[in-house]
């Protein structure tokens, strides 16, 4: 909000009056206004810990992010650009592969990955597209300029937090609104629910539902709240059944045939005929249903060999690659520990590094030396001398910060930006995003599971 020589910013000079006109107690009692107005909707998400999971409301700081506008259009170029990159790159490892046959990325790192579907290789595509709802992740450095954290092109979470963030405020502090024109989201909901259908080849008369594992999932408030908006069916495993390598739904007027399954479960969980067979989540015959082209499933089968997070050092190259083009929203510098020389340079400074598990996500299993233990920094070395192909390191970055109001005070919390973007026939950016703050003094972790809270976010 402020520059380095203690000035309010241009665009955030409205709010600041606005804001310093309350008295503290009239912040305080607003603040626990918002508050209550999540837990009455059950805006909540699971956090799991000792095989035991706990429902939380999602933490809420009333002071906005602003984006100025020139910044905006930065970012949502920036995106387009990376999402179009790696949708070529997913399109080519599942074709013609000539991305590795240049030698531009090792082919271990597509082969050897967990999530990379040999069995999807020469499959159809609808759209030619991997991609329907993505989350980019982003920060910003000492220097002001946004660099992408990291690609969520599975089953990001969220969108429902950056929506209701967006309601709450107008609710509680309309008074922020007088003064500032904001792209509204109100519409992106009808835009994402047209993004959906086109993925279908049924026309009109298609139908599309959101599977998902559960009322258990940690994510479920976002899969209620996405169908709802969407005017599609919420369902799970026992409301589907294949026939005749056709999905078709259970209602009360028997079968009908469903076109475009948005599903929150992971790939390995979808069909126990083709992947585990032990899930309970899943559909049997789903994947064949999906072979023979007669359902579409988004976002697709083997996006994790995308977004893994050894593969996130290679975007740049990506882009280089399919679009000839220099990337418009740097990478945070990363090192993969399998080059011997990575490794050895970065054992020596745990102390002074973030290290990640390329396959964990919400901030588990994550090192952060200058905040950690010599004992935890310890646990890490041997981790990391035991399977180097599972971690990457990246300099402790310096992340933006910006004042939020917690406990009838304001201070500084880190924060980043998950900009989302659904994809069609075309790629429209959400405006906005869901800006994530460290709510815990001094942290630099966002994750929701780990003490994070959410903004509002305005440009």
């Amino acid at each position: 909000m402020f520059t380095s020589q203690g000035e309010v910013k241009s665009h955030y000079r409205l709010l600041h009056r606005t804001i310093d006109s309350f008295e503290s107690a009239e912040l305080q009692l607003k603040h626990e206004q918002a508050q209550a107005s999540f837990l009455r909707q059950g805006i909540t998400f699971t956090v799991y810990k000792d095989n035991a999971g706990t429902e939380r409301t999602m933490p809420f700081d009333f002071i906005p992010i602003i984006i100025s506008s020139e910044e905006w259009q930065e970012i949502e170029r920036g995106v387009k650009q990376r999402l179009k990159a790696l949708n070529a790159f997913l399109d080519d490892i599942y074709s013609e592969q000539k991305i590795l046959h240049d030698e531009v990325i090792p082919k271990n790192l597509v082969y050897d990955n967990p999530y990379y579907l040999k069995e999807l290789k020469e499959t159809s595509f609808p759209l030619g597209n991997h991609l329907f709802l993505s989350g980019i992740d982003l920060i910003r450095d000492e220097h002001g300029e946004y660099r992408v954290l990291e690609d969520n092109l599975r089953n990001p979470s969220g969108l429902s937090y950056m929506f209701q963030n967006r309601y709450v405020m107008r609710q509680v502090y309309p008074e922020f609104f007088k003064q500032h024109a904001l792209y509204t989201l109100e519409e992106q909901m009808d835009d994402m629910r047209k993004a959906l259908m086109e993925y279908s080849t049924n026309g009109s008369a298609s139908t599309a539902v959101l599977l998902t594992p559960g009322v258990f999932n940690s994510a479920y408030y976002d899969h209620v709240f996405l169908a709802q908006q969407m005017g599609i069916q919420l369902v799970e495993s026992p409301d589907l059944v294949v026939k005749d390598d056709h999905v078709f739904m259970r209602t009360i007027y028997g079968l009908k045939q469903v076109d475009v399954i948005y599903r929150r479960i992971d790939d390995e969980y979808l069909d126990p005929a083709h992947f585990r067979p032990d899930s309970l989540l899943g559909v049997e015959g789903l994947y064949r249903a999906f072979s023979q082209g007669n359902v579409a499933i988004v976002n697709a089968l083997g996006n994790g060999v995308a977004d893994d997070k050894a593969m996130y050092a290679y975007v740049p190259d990506m882009i280089q690659y399919y679009l000839n083009e220099e990337p418009i929203l740097r990478n945070v510098d990363t090192y993969s520990l399998r080059k011997p020389e990575h490794r050895d340079w970065v054992l020596e400074r745990l102390d002074e590094l973030v290290v990640k598990n390329v396959g964990a996500s919400g901030g588990y299993d994550m090192l952060i030396g200058p905040h950690s233990t010599n004992e935890k920094i310890n646990k890490f070395r041997e981790k990391i001398i035991s399977e180097p192909h599972q971690y990457i390191a990246q300099p402790t970055i310096k992340l933006s910060r910006a004042p939020a109001f917690q406990g009838n005070e304001f201070y500084p919390c880190h924060v980043d930006l998950r900009v989302y973007a659904m994809s069609g026939k075309d790629i429209q950016v959400i405006p906005g995003g869901l800006s994530r703050v460290a709510l815990k003094k001094g942290s630099l972790v966002v994750n929701s599971s780990q003490g994070g809270g959410g903004k509002d976010t305005w440009c």
